[in-house]
């Protein structure tokens, strides 16, 4: 078992060590992978090392490198060792982090990070409360199957719900989950800054109130996936103290920032939330899974979820030794605290602040070079570390059409060099490439290559 171990924990030191000199893409096709993989389930058994080797040569080498200093796409997971191995006991004591009784520690360690938590995003702390959840996406259903519950019991048959065309599409997903029909979603359009329109959500919801309809949740996001925008919260708050509206907030990728002063001060009013999904397995630099849904008062999620099976009677504990399979959809839950709680412990919170304030400035040191150049266009500028830009160099004749499909070449062109993970987006109608920038060991250098490797390619697909 020890040599076994140690095999795998030097593939992971080797894999942190070394990850900048391997490809950061991963191009497969489903054939290939057929012909490497598939086969019945084997009855007999095959040497353990064999087996490892086989995977670390195979699995791992097909799988895009997410913490890769050129992987710009989607949101980057740039992880942390620390967690990495705590994760590693995690799963190797295989602790059920669901109730008391099962384990006191793992639920007093979610406890305690959830309250660091709150305090870093200005919630309440007695009251407040939250549950760490695989991702962004259960983060965003637990929410808004809370909202329903306080806001609407249990009839829901006239219940709006409202968003903006920016809002992350686990959020569409999660209120088609929840059975809402097509008609009680309503779509807002963003404006010039991709920012929700509060004149638009005001007309709508005076319009659905005439109409007899219940507005009772809005979802503003803190941190858009397609450009890192922020939307007015404190002003949408305003709106929802008013109107009676559940105000959530997703910001599973621009919550982090907090810790940074420029970002703190584009979140102002994120503490006016009833509830608030972040992903600490994007900008708190924690390997998957790991999403948190904070709230206002814990008991809207205990009110929410709490069942009380038959099984369960003889593990409730008192009101203080919180069960977290009642503030959630999970019974089963993996202890996904640990790896907060040791990385936060191990490098402090002065470190997180400075690597996010890292990358914010190195988004915006991007722009600043970018437009500096004769064959880039920004269209949307550095917020939060991302930052959408295309190549269309001053003095050419090319029509829109022409440029999406240049750009949209240009992308897959890197993509098949393995050089890069740069994939593109549509803003305002247009193909442009998109770079997240919320990996401390990307480096400004890094980009440059990137920007060279697009404009030889660039070059040649012009001539062509």
């Amino acid at each position: 078992m020890r040599s076994y171990g140690y095999a795998v924990v030097d593939a992971i030191v080797e894999h942190f060590e070394n990850q900048h000199t391997k490809p950061p893409v991963a191009v497969a096709s489903r054939k290939e992978m057929d012909s490497l993989f598939l086969e019945a389930a084997p009855e007999k058994p095959s040497d353990a090392n064999e087996v490892l080797q086989f995977v670390l040569d195979n699995v791992m080498t097909k799988s895009a490198i997410v913490s890769h200093p050129k992987s710009y796409s989607f949101v980057p997971g740039p992880s942390n060792y620390i967690s990495t191995m705590a994760d590693t006991l995690a799963t190797g004591f295989n602790i059920f982090s669901g109730g008391w009784v099962a384990s006191p520690a793992a639920a007093e360690l979610e406890i305690v990070t959830l309250q660091w938590l709150l305090k870093i995003f200005g919630f309440p702390q007695k009251k407040g409360g939250g549950i760490f959840t695989s991702g962004g996406s259960m983060a965003n259903l637990t929410a808004i199957v809370t909202a329903r519950r306080v806001k609407c019991g249990d009839d829901f048959s006239n219940a709006v719900i409202y968003l903006s065309d920016q809002a992350h599409s686990s959020n569409i997903k999660a209120i088609r989950i929840l059975g809402f029909r097509k008609e009680q979603i309503r779509i807002i359009p963003t404006d010039s800054e991709f920012k929700f329109s509060v004149n638009k959500l005001k007309n709508a919801i005076a319009k659905d109130r005439i109409e007899g309809m219940h507005p009772f949740c809005l979802v503003a996001t803190a941190g858009t996936t397609n450009t890192g925008t922020v939307d007015p919260l404190s002003a949408l708050s305003k709106i929802c103290k008013e109107e009676d509206i559940w105000f959530h907030i997703d910001g599973a990728y621009g919550g982090a920032a907090i810790l940074a002063k420029d970002g703190k001060q584009l979140l102002k009013g994120v503490n006016k939330a009833d509830s608030l999904t972040v992903d600490p397995h994007k900008w708190f630099f924690q390997p998957y899974e790991m999403g948190c849904l904070l709230v206002k008062n814990h008991k809207w999620l205990k009110s929410t979820f709490t069942e009380k099976p038959e099984y369960l009677r003889d593990v409730e504990g008192n009101e203080s030794e919180i069960n977290f399979y009642d503030h959630g959809v999970q019974l089963t839950r993996r202890f996904r605290a640990l790896k907060f709680y040791m990385s936060i412990k191990t490098f402090g919170l002065k470190s997180f602040r400075k690597a996010i304030t890292y990358n914010i400035d190195l988004a915006e040191r991007a722009e600043k070079h970018l437009r500096k150049s004769k064959n880039w266009e920004i269209i949307s500028p550095a917020t939060l570390a991302v930052i959408n830009f295309r190549f269309n160099p001053i003095g050419n004749s090319f029509s829109e059409k022409k440029l999406d499909a240049l750009n949209q070449r240009i992308s897959e062109k890197v993509i098949q060099s393995e050089e890069a993970l740069l994939v593109t987006t549509v803003l305002n109608g247009q193909v442009v490439l998109r770079m997240c920038l919320i990996n401390p060991r990307t480096t400004f250098e890094n980009i440059k290559e990137t920007l060279a490797v697009c404009e030889s390619f660039a070059e040649i697909l012009e001539t062509a």
